[in-house]
């Protein structure tokens, strides 16, 4: 049986992402990437990668045949779109969002409006180690679930584990 798994902002590949993680050369970042990954990913698995799987530049996808699992992408800000023919090579769909058993599955977080009568939930990358905040960025909004590999230790995420994460309970619509 396969379990679904979340993760996104792999940015393989980009020196300056590796030197802001902390990392001393891409190489290093992108093992540490496909080490933590494989840790947790069988060959069954999904994993949906939410954007970001590199800084707009083709020549790191043959990385992702490293990766474990089957792998679908929902582009983001740096996924150009020229590159999609290439990308589809190494996953196997690309999409610009999905709507996923009641959540949202996207980049960059939606708007709040779609909480109230689409989605109960959005998992997300793009703002990396930042939360989306409600009640005038006082509180976390815990409808937005950020799976950037700095919130995640880059291992992908389940439903239950990002349940448990943000003590969600039982999510339903």
């Amino acid at each position: 049986m396969s379990i679904i798994r979340f993760i996104a902002d792999l940015h393989l590949g980009h020196k300056g992402m590796a030197e802001y993680r902390g990392f001393d050369s891409i190489e290093q970042h992108d093992n540490y990437v496909i080490k933590q990954w494989n840790s947790v990913v069988n060959k069954h698995d999904v994993t949906y990668i939410l954007g970001d799987v590199t800084m707009e530049k083709k020549k790191s996808y043959p990385l992702l045949d490293k990766l474990n699992g089957k792998k679908y992408v929902v582009l983001g800000n740096h996924d150009r779109r020229q590159d999609v023919t290439e990308l589809l090579k190494y996953v196997q769909g690309v999409a610009g969002m999905v709507q996923y058993k009641g959540m949202f599955l996207t980049h960059c977080p939606v708007h709040p409006m779609e909480f109230d009568y689409r989605v109960y939930l959005n998992i997300h990358g793009h703002i990396h180690k930042k939360t989306v905040k409600r009640f005038f960025g006082l509180l976390p909004d815990k409808r937005y679930v950020g799976v950037s590999c700095e919130q995640v230790d880059f291992i992908p995420q389940t439903v239950d584990q990002i349940k448990s994460r943000y003590k969600l309970g039982v999510l339903k619509r």
